[in-house]
């Protein structure tokens, strides 16, 4: 195997578009992402369930429900 072939694998500080900060591995010595665990809609749990409302509204009125008949 030849010597000297892998880059430097380093400590990486990763800085998020929100300003939140890491260190992870990588062979680059700086990181910027756009989404971060701390503000990301998943991790966060912010994300909008207003596609799947519109989507059961639009299935009740269709087939005649209402909230009294449930």
């Amino acid at each position: 195997m030849k010597k000297d072939t892998n880059s430097n694998y380093q400590d990486t500080k990763v800085t998020c578009a929100c300003g939140n900060t890491f260190t992870v591995r990588s062979n680059k010595p700086e990181l910027h992402v756009e989404t971060c665990n701390k503000c990301h809609p998943f991790y966060t749990g912010t994300q909008n369930n207003n596609i799947k409302k519109g989507r059961i509204e639009k299935f009740n009125s269709k087939y005649g429900f209402t909230e009294k008949s449930a």
